[in-house]
């Protein structure tokens, strides 16, 4: 139970690689507090040290004001993941602004807004890990999705900015980077992939499958062990990296 008596904050924590991660963390002592946009998947996955607070990551006052009432609750935020992000492709020629804004708004601007806000806690601490989870669209293009891949290549960037910042602190800053993971992002990117490519669910499900360099979707448990080694004893010199889940080079 090394992690008893430290507070996490994991966005988008409801489902998926998020629900995964605060899971992980709460089996090692963590006070977990997941945050999403609908209560009621907050509440299913509440138990076992995970609390839900209702968050949306693009709303500044939102996130001001959960994460204070998360502190005052649970004590100050020493493990920070910012996970809460949309993945939709688009070709550019048409992609409105719109959609332009409101990507770069949940995956850029909510990374930001929850990172800020969690170091204000954290910086008063001896001990912080800030974990991003982007994507492998964070370090190559990705075909037919280029909004979706410049708000990864964001997270990224902003990672490494902050890494530098605190080099020398008892803070680190690293983003995870998988490949297709196994969560309904892919279900719900199957009928989008076999909309805009005219092919078969199964096909456009097997699209993303061989994205994948060993040929297999990603558990979002993989993805949860490697941010469980991040904020554990022997992790302290890993900052500033961008770490790859992806079956393989990338």
């Amino acid at each position: 139970m090394e992690l008893e008596g430290k507070h996490a904050l994991v966005t988008g924590g409801g489902s998926g690689i998020g629900l995964a991660i605060a899971r992980a963390l709460a089996a090692r002592g963590a006070a977990v507090t997941i945050t999403g946009r609908r209560q009621a998947a907050l509440d299913a996955a509440a138990g076992d040290g995970i609390v839900g607070m209702s968050m949306d990551v693009r709303d500044e006052a939102r996130v001001v004001e959960t994460t204070a009432a998360a502190v005052e609750a649970r004590g100050p935020i020493q493990i920070c993941v910012a996970n809460a992000g949309i993945a939709e492709g688009r070709a550019l020629h048409k992609t409105d602004l719109d959609f332009w804004r409101d990507m770069m708004a949940t995956n850029l601007d909510g990374a930001f807004l929850t990172i800020r806000e969690a170091l204000q806690s954290m910086r008063e601490t001896d001990w912080g890990r800030v974990i991003a989870v982007s994507s492998v669209a964070g370090l190559r293009g990705l075909p037919g999705a280029a909004c979706y891949t410049a708000s990864k290549h964001g997270m990224v960037g902003l990672i490494r900015a902050l890494s530098e910042d605190y080099i020398g602190k008892p803070i680190t800053f690293n983003t995870l980077c998988p490949a297709y993971v196994d969560t309904d992002i892919v279900t719900r990117n199957t009928a989008s992939i076999s909309a805009r490519a005219g092919v078969s669910a199964d096909k456009a499900r097997a699209m993303m499958v061989s994205a994948n360099r060993h040929n297999r979707l990603i558990a979002p448990e993989e993805v949860a062990a490697a941010a469980l080694w991040l904020v554990s004893d022997g992790s302290e010199s890993v900052n500033g990296q961008a770490i790859e889940i992806a079956g393989g080079q990338i």
